[in-house]
């Protein structure tokens, strides 16, 4: 057998460009920004990908890890453009591009009781290097929405519902996830804490019962809140509720590019 043909490597005449070939789900430790703790570690799924030009038949799969693995020792996220540079180097690309989803802890009191514990929020980077370098954070934040509808009509009682509100976000600046994630939780008619004693629990439903909110009402809310900080350049925001009535979802979302809106 004769393992030192390098198959990859061989001219592909079908002039066909593929816009992105890699490797998906790398299970990888990373370490995050944390604004109270300086730093959180954490686990990432990873998709890390290049453009194959047209004359390529395929791409190198073991040279994506063997450049992950260099920055093992220090911080993958600090260092993405420098990490994307050295996929193109090692990849012979012109692009290149990385995914990076994983869970981040933030510790939260109750409103009332005041009892800590820590609540996880899928968060992901998503970063690509052509000629410029482009960055997007984003956030997936549960919440509480209170249907104004069922408010209104209703002589006692409302429904409400779980709420995943996605907030994804192009930065001009450093943003903290945190501030991503509170501005999503101001936009919803509650918040959502991981424990909560019978104190907390009248609170929250009492909160949520004074601000009824439907799926369009969080995005336009974020939408206001996001256009007055300068350090986003784009963002798209998703709102999905988990009805409790219906059978279905409701949903809106809505992408903007502030830079060509001013």
């Amino acid at each position: 057998m004769n393992t030192k043909t390098d198959i990859q490597s061989q001219k592909d005449i079908r002039n066909i460009t593929i816009d992105k070939v890699g490797v998906k789900n790398i299970r990888y430790p990373i370490i995050v920004d944390d604004r109270i703790n300086g730093t959180q570690n954490t686990v990432a799924d990873l998709d890390i990908c290049v453009e194959l030009p047209h004359d390529h038949r395929g791409t190198h799969m073991s040279r994506f890890i063997e450049v992950l693995n260099r920055f093992h020792n220090e911080s993958l996220i600090k260092n993405l453009k420098t990490f994307l540079q050295e996929i193109k180097k090692a990849l012979k690309a012109d692009t290149a591009y990385t995914t990076i989803k994983f869970p981040y802890f933030i510790k939260k009191k109750a409103p009332v009781s005041k009892i800590e514990s820590l609540l996880s929020y899928n968060c992901f980077f998503e970063a690509s290097l052509k000629q410029d370098y482009q960055l997007a954070i984003g956030v997936e934040v549960p919440v509480t929405s209170l249907c104004p509808c069922s408010k209104e009509i209703s002589e006692f009682g409302a429904h409400n519902q779980r709420s995943l509100v996605t907030l994804q976000a192009t930065l001009k600046e450093f943003v903290w996830l945190e501030e991503l994630i509170e501005l999503v939780e101001g936009s919803a008619s509650c918040e959502i804490y991981p424990l909560l004693k019978r104190v907390d629990e009248k609170y929250v439903t009492e909160k949520a019962y004074q601000n009824p909110v439907f799926v369009e009402d969080i995005v336009r809310e974020l939408t206001l809140k996001i256009d007055q900080d300068s350090r986003i350049s784009s963002y798209k925001i998703e709102s999905e509720n988990f009805e409790s009535i219906h059978n279905h979802n409701a949903y809106a979302a809505l992408s903007r590019n502030k830079d060509v809106t001013e």
